[in-house]
C-alpha cells in the first residue's frame, strides 16, 4: 500500500519539506532500521535528482535528501522501506534497505566535477543525522556509505564527504587515519597471494564489508580497500593495502571494540 501525502507526516522537526516518493515498500521481516547509508545524488541539477526519487519510473528512492543550502526534504517515512541501498551487505546483512535510513545529500558527484559539500548541508546533515539518532538505536559502526555497502558498484558520497565532522558531532565511526608513508611496512596489491592478505580480509569483514577472506588480493578486494580508503583515509584513494591503510584498520577496530555499553557488534567475526 502506497501512503498518502496526507498520510505522511515528517519524521523529524528539521525537515523543511515533504515530497512523498511512491517507491517504498514494507520492511522485511518486520526490521527496525539499524542503519544510516549516505548517498550522494549523482546528477548536475538537485532539483531533476529529487523528481527522479519521487518518479513512479525510476524505482529509487530515498527517506531523505539533503539539498546544498541545508534545505532537507522527506520522501519516504522512516517506517517504511525506501529503495535505496540496491544490491549491498553489511556485517551480514543482504537485505540493507529493510535496515537502514537512506540519505541522500545533492551533489553532482565525481562524474560531474566532485565539489566540495557546503558548510551549510554538512550542518543540517549533522542534525538530521543527530535527530534520526534520537528515534533509533543506531551504533557508530552501522552509519556507512553507500560505496561501504556495495564497494564493487559505487563511489558515494565520496572521499570528500565530512566524516570526520559528523563524528566530532556524535555520529558514526572515525579515527585518525593513520599517515601515510613510503617507507617500511608491507603493501599488497592485486594479483598477491599471502596469509597477511587474509588477516587483512578478515578484518575488514570484522569491520562489517561483505568480502571473502581467500587470501588473494583480487579485484574484490581491491574494490573494498577503495571503499574503506574512501571512508576512513580520504587523502589517498588507490586500492592498494598501504601500511596507512592497514593501521587505520586495526585503529577503527580497536576504537570499536569492546563497545563501552557492553552491546555485542553485529556480525563481528
Amino acid at each position: 500500500m502506497v501512503l498518502l501525502v496526507s498520510e505522511f507526516r515528517p519524521d523529524s522537526c528539521v525537515v523543511a519539506e515533504v515530497k512523498a516518493s511512491p517507491n517504498h515498500g514494507e520492511r522485511k521481516g518486520g526490521a527496525k532500521p539499524d542503519m544510516i547509508v549516505m548517498h550522494y545524488t549523482g546528477m548536475r541539477d538537485s532539483k531533476l535528482a529529487l523528481e527522479h526519487l519521487c518518479s513512479p519510473m525510476s524505482d529509487v528512492s530515498a527517506h531523505y535528501v539533503v539539498m546544498e543550502d541545508g534545505h532537507i526534504v522527506q520522501c519516504v517515512p522512516e517506517s517504511r522501506r525506501a529503495w535505496h541501498a540496491g544490491a549491498s551487505s553489511w556485517a551480514g546483512e543482504t537485505d540493507i534497505n529493510s535496515c537502514s535510513i537512506g540519505i541522500e545529500i545533492a551533489n553532482p558527484g565525481h562524474d560531474y566535477g566532485y565539489p566540495d559539500f557546503p558548510r551549510r548541508q554538512t550542518a543540517a546533515m549533522i542534525a538530521l543525522c543527530r535527530s534520526i539518532l534520537t528515534r533509533h538505536r543506531i551504533p557508530a559502526d552501522r552509519v556507512v556509505a553507500h560505496s561501504d555497502v556495495a564497494p564493487s558498484r559505487k563511489k558515494d558520497p565520496g572521499e570528500k564527504f565530512p566524516w570526520r565532522l559528523l563524528h566530532d558531532s556524535g555520529i558514526g565511526l572515525w579515527v585518525k587515519p593513520a599517515p601515510i608513508t613510503a617507507a617500511g611496512g608491507r603493501i599488497f596489491v592485486l594479483g598477491d597471494s599471502d596469509p597477511e592478505v587474509k588477516t587483512l580480509q578478515t578484518s575488514l569483514r570484522r569491520l562489517g564489508y561483505g568480502i571473502e577472506t581467500s587470501g588473494s588480493y583480487d579485484s574484490e578486494t581491491m574494490a573494498v580497500v577503495a571503499a574503506f580508503q574512501r571512508h576512513y583515509r580520504p587523502a589517498k584513494v588507490d586500492g592498494i593495502a598501504d601500511v596507512s591503510t592497514v593501521a587505520t584498520l586495526g585503529a577503527l577496530l580497536a576504537a570499536r571494540e569492546p563497545r563501552s555499553n557492553g552491546t555485542p557488534v553485529k556480525g563481528a567475526a
